[in-house]
C-alpha cells in the first residue's frame, strides 16, 4: 500500500509535459489578443461628387484643381477601407465663400477633422475640426494648400505627414495594440476588417491545442487516480 501511494505521489510524465505547455499556450494567447489592431495617422481624402475617397496619392505629389475639396482625419484605423472619413461641411462653395478668387492663383477647401479622444494620443486632446480655403498658385500641391492654413506641419524622414496645426505633437503612425483601442476590445468577429475574422484573440488552432493539452492533462490525472486506487 506504501509503494502505491508513492507512485501515485509523482506527477506522470504525461502530466509533466502537459502542464508547461498549457502555459505556454495561456501565453501565447494573451500575447495574441495584445496585437496591433491598426495604426494612428492622418489620413488624406479627396471629394468625389457627394463622397469621399481615398487619396491614391500623397499631399506632397496631389496637386488639386481650383474648386476641389480635400479633406485629412486624424484616426486609429487598420488599413484604408477600414479608415475613418473626414466629418463636417464638406462643400466648396460654403467653405471658401469668404475667399474671393484671384487671377492666376487656386482655391482648395480644406476639411480638417483631427478625430476623437478615443483616437488622440496619450495625454493629448484633438482641437475641434475645421475648414479652412487655401489661395495658393496654380500649380501648388496639397501640402502647400494645407501649410498656408493649418501650419505647423510635421513630417517623417520618409515625407510621411505626422501632424496638422501642431497636433498631435508626438508620434507618427505608430501601431495601436487592442489593449490601447477600446473599440478594437469590443468588436464583434463580423466587424473585424478583412473578411469578418476577428485577428485580435487567439485562433482556432491555438484554442484546439489549448483543449488537447487540457485533455492530456485530465487524462493524465485520471490515471494517477487509477493507479493509487489500485
Amino acid at each position: 500500500m506504501r509503494r502505491a501511494r508513492a507512485r501515485a505521489a509523482t506527477p506522470p510524465a504525461a502530466l509533466l509535459v502537459a502542464l508547461p505547455l498549457l502555459a505556454v499556450l495561456v501565453l501565447v494567447a494573451g500575447a495574441a489578443q495584445a496585437q496591433a489592431t491598426g495604426y494612428r495617422y492622418w489620413s488624406f481624402w479627396e471629394r468625389d461628387g457627394g463622397r469621399w475617397t481615398y487619396a491614391t496619392q500623397g499631399p506632397s505629389t496631389a496637386r488639386p484643381s481650383d474648386g476641389d475639396v480635400q479633406g485629412f482625419r486624424f484616426a486609429v484605423s487598420e488599413d484604408s477601407e477600414d479608415a475613418a472619413v473626414p466629418r463636417g461641411t464638406a462643400n466648396f462653395t460654403a467653405i471658401c465663400a469668404k475667399t474671393p478668387a484671384e487671377q492666376g492663383r487656386k482655391r482648395v477647401a480644406l476639411v480638417l477633422d483631427f478625430g476623437t479622444p478615443a483616437d488622440a494620443p496619450s495625454g493629448e486632446t484633438p482641437p475641434a475640426s475645421r475648414t479652412a480655403c487655401a489661395r495658393v498658385s496654380s500649380d501648388a500641391t496639397t501640402a502647400e494648400a494645407l501649410a498656408a492654413v493649418a501650419g505647423p506641419l510635421r513630417y517623417d524622414p520618409n515625407a510621411l505627414l505626422c501632424a496638422i496645426a501642431g497636433y498631435p505633437r508626438r508620434g507618427c503612425g505608430e501601431q495601436v495594440s487592442a489593449e490601447e483601442d477600446p473599440a478594437a476590445r469590443t468588436a464583434s468577429p463580423s466587424a473585424a476588417p478583412g473578411g469578418g475574422e476577428d485577428h485580435d484573440g487567439p485562433s482556432v488552432g491555438l484554442a484546439a491545442g489549448a483543449a488537447a493539452v487540457a485533455a492530456l492533462a485530465a487524462a493524465a490525472v485520471w490515471q494517477a487516480r487509477r493507479r493509487g486506487n489500485a
